[in-house]
């Protein structure tokens, strides 16, 4: 089975046992999560966060907010006052 297949394959219980692993920093056993574990850990969460969770509900999901009166395209023009 390669790393595609193993990621589709995965049950929403496992994902969910990954992040507490990662979060927590050890396997549900007690067993310490090894750095390598936990970057192959939070890339297997990662990738099937892409396949099975919509956007706002992936790992890392940041809500892009505007101010009010902020846009990013226009920007204020601001008058310079020059002083003598």
């Amino acid at each position: 089975m390669d790393y595609v297949q193993l990621i589709a394959t995965m049950s929403p219980e496992i994902y969910q046992s990954l992040i507490r692993s990662v979060e927590l920093g050890k396997w549900p056993d007690g067993r310490t999560v090894t750095p390598q574990q936990r970057e192959s850990a939070m890339q297997a969460i990662i990738a099937w966060g892409e396949s099975h969770l919509s956007e706002q509900d992936r790992v890392g999901y940041i809500e892009k907010k505007e101010k009010v009166g902020d846009s990013r395209d226009a920007p204020l023009e601001t008058p310079l006052n020059w002083k003598d």
